[in-house]
């Protein structure tokens, strides 16, 4: 999606691009190409992605399918065995073939690395910030919520212990986790500056009352973190200040490790066949989850559960510590990791054919661009209460801005379609694995509008931030690996795109000069995010947008390349690059590794029915 952050104002309607943008809603990175001028409201975007993880949750419990699980422990029987993918366990039995099982559940034991040392426990008082004890990044400790002066021998306030931890001469990233053997106390772990402000926080790791947080440490900077017993007054309300907890939770012993990871990493192969949809999710003390192709390279690997990003009637395996997805592009051998963790560990593995696929045979989905302008409900896209139907102008009002008439509205439709086409259509079709490739482009001013129709999404192209009330150039519904969701929105907004190209650096009119085919440029930049935002909808995250492969997928901050300036850095001359759906590496600002195949995600994300 392409976003503008908080301090990304409207830029039309005579609003400078300076003055900030009030009542709008922030909608979340993940699903955003961001200018580079955006910033982002992350209060906002936390609030969102905690109420995403709650409908999702919900929608998932209400359609687990039936169906038990093939299940496989762990076989090595000394650390290394089995801790790379060309040394992986080998799962017979799974997979989407007749007489496969497309669930199965992983089961092992991740070691922890016995070289880290161990340091007695801190001294109360450190209940705050200025009281906190200094660690090392590569230590263990242990140490007890209850024992000082504001547990339940105290004032009942709460018990919080502190802990500085100092970065080096570069910046780095360590893991913070919390074992209690004990089992009395469920932990909290946050991190925060040295004001005061919380950098993050982590409850529970899925099926224990541990937790774990991956913290980083800036150059030679101070970062504090913080166990505590989690709910309500797990943070206290001035973490500068001691007693300023709530009230006495769970108390009890833990164990404290801080290191950069684990050395232990469990990999199990399983056989995968062209387009299989493959979803895993780790619990238990296994917080990392990665994927390789059958040349032992990384594809997805994961440290988070971005799951409620999926379509809300994807089945892909959701919850836990990490979630990862991966769409195959060919026949193979596959390997799921486990990793970043000491103890025990559950793996949820699931495969799936593509949703199209499972269609009567022989449906095609439909991806309609809507020029005309439309009523969009927004709450497909947050769910903030201002949120609603929302009715967005068509692309006609935004010629203007481009110094074009409506005389020039028919040749820019020609040049989104073509574009559009020709990265979709023509691209995967000749470039992709997928065999049974089928997908129909439709617009609104040559046919007659599908949008409600089964197997229909569309792509709204027009309105504006104002109109649509969300902080955008472009969103879309889901990411949706597989394409389940065969009936979602994605929008691309206007206003910023034609804006003057003094008041952002995402406006096209910043790359047109006497030099450019105007025309040809507009229609060709408005495809680029036109399939981007269907890229989205068909599985793919975001790529590296700085590195030297321009690609359809890559996340914003970079909008030359999106827009396909060549070196000249003027759009609509001979050296513009055409963008495509690539493989590329997936984007690091984002929390995942590897490198993802964009081309084929959304190749296998548009195939005729089989049924």
């Amino acid at each position: 999606m392409l976003t503008a952050g908080v301090a990304l104002a409207l830029v039309a309607g005579g609003q400078s691009a300076a003055e900030p943008a009030a009542g709008l809603i922030q909608p979340d990175p993940m699903l955003a190409f961001l200018p580079a001028e955006a910033q982002v409201d992350w209060a906002a975007v936390h609030r969102g992605r905690e109420a995403r993880k709650q409908n999702r949750e919900q929608a998932r419990v209400a359609a687990k399918s039936a169906g038990q699980p093939l299940a496989y422990t762990e076989k090595e029987t000394g650390q290394g065995a089995n801790d790379a993918p060309s040394k992986a366990e080998h799962v017979a039995g799974f997979g989407t073939g007749r007489g496969k099982n497309p669930k199965l559940t992983l089961t092992g034991d991740l070691a922890g690395d016995p070289t880290i040392p161990v340091v007695p426990p801190s001294a109360e008082m450190n209940d705050a910030i200025p009281h906190a004890s200094a660690l090392g990044t590569s230590v263990r400790t242990s140490g007890t919520i209850g024992d000082g002066p504001y547990g339940s021998g105290g004032d009942g306030s709460g018990d919080h212990d502190f802990y500085r931890l100092t970065g080096g001469s570069e910046g780095k990233y360590v893991v913070v986790t919390t074992d209690t053997p004990a089992g009395d106390l469920d932990t909290l772990l946050a991190a925060f500056d040295s004001t005061g402000s919380l950098l993050g926080q982590h409850d529970n790791l899925a099926g224990t009352t541990d937790s774990r947080l991956q913290v980083f440490l800036p150059a030679g900077q101070d970062v504090y973190v913080m166990v505590a017993a989690a709910g309500p007054g797990g943070i206290p309300a001035d973490p500068l200040k001691p007693g300023t907890g709530k009230r006495v939770l769970t108390e009890g012993d833990y164990d404290l490790t801080v290191s950069s990871g684990s050395n232990d990493k469990d990999h199990f192969s399983v056989d995968l066949k062209a387009g299989d949809v493959l979803g895993a999710s780790a619990a238990g003390k296994a917080t990392r989850v990665v994927v390789h192709d059958p040349a032992g390279r990384e594809v997805f690997g994961s440290s988070q559960d971005f799951s409620f990003l999926y379509a809300e009637n994807s089945p892909m395996p959701a919850g836990g510590n990490a979630v990862a997805d991966f769409v195959a592009p060919k026949d193979g051998r596959y390997t799921v990791g486990a990793e970043n963790g000491d103890g025990r560990y559950d793996v949820t593995v699931e495969a799936y054919r593509p949703g199209s696929e499972l269609n009567q045979r022989p449906e095609v989905l439909t991806i309609f661009l809507d020029f005309d302008g439309a009523r969009v409900n927004t709450r497909i896209f947050s769910s903030d209460p201002s949120a609603g139907n929302k009715d967005l102008s068509p692309l006609k009002k935004f010629l203007p801005g481009w110094g074009l008439s409506a005389a020039d509205e028919n040749a820019v439709i020609d040049g989104v379609v073509a574009t559009t086409r020709e990265n979709i259509e023509k691209d995967l079709a000749a470039k992709g694995t997928n065999k049974r490739f089928a997908v129909r482009i439709l617009n609104s001013r040559d046919h007659a509008d599908p949008w409600g129709q089964k197997n229909v999404s569309r792509v709204v192209i027009g309105g504006s931030i104002a109109e649509a009330g969300i902080q955008t150039v472009g969103i879309a519904q889901s990411i949706d690996a597989g394409n389940f969701g065969k009936e979602e929105t994605s929008l691309v907004l206007l206003d910023i795109l034609s804006a003057p190209a003094a008041q952002t650096g995402t406006s096209l009119n910043r790359y047109i000069t006497p030099a450019s085919d105007r025309i040809a440029f507009i229609g060709r930049a408005i495809g680029n995010i036109t399939a981007h935002e269907a890229g989205h909808m068909s599985g793919s995250w975001h790529q590296d947008q700085f590195n030297a492969l321009d690609a359809i997928m890559d996340q914003g901050g970079n909008p030359k390349g999106m827009f396909g300036v060549g070196p000249d850095a003027v759009g609509g001359t001979a050296d513009d690059v055409d963008v495509d759906f690539h493989e590329d590496v997936l984007n690091p600002n984002e929390g995942f590794t590897g490198i993802e195949d964009s081309l084929n995600r959304t190749a296998w994300a548009y195939v005729r029915g089989a049924n």
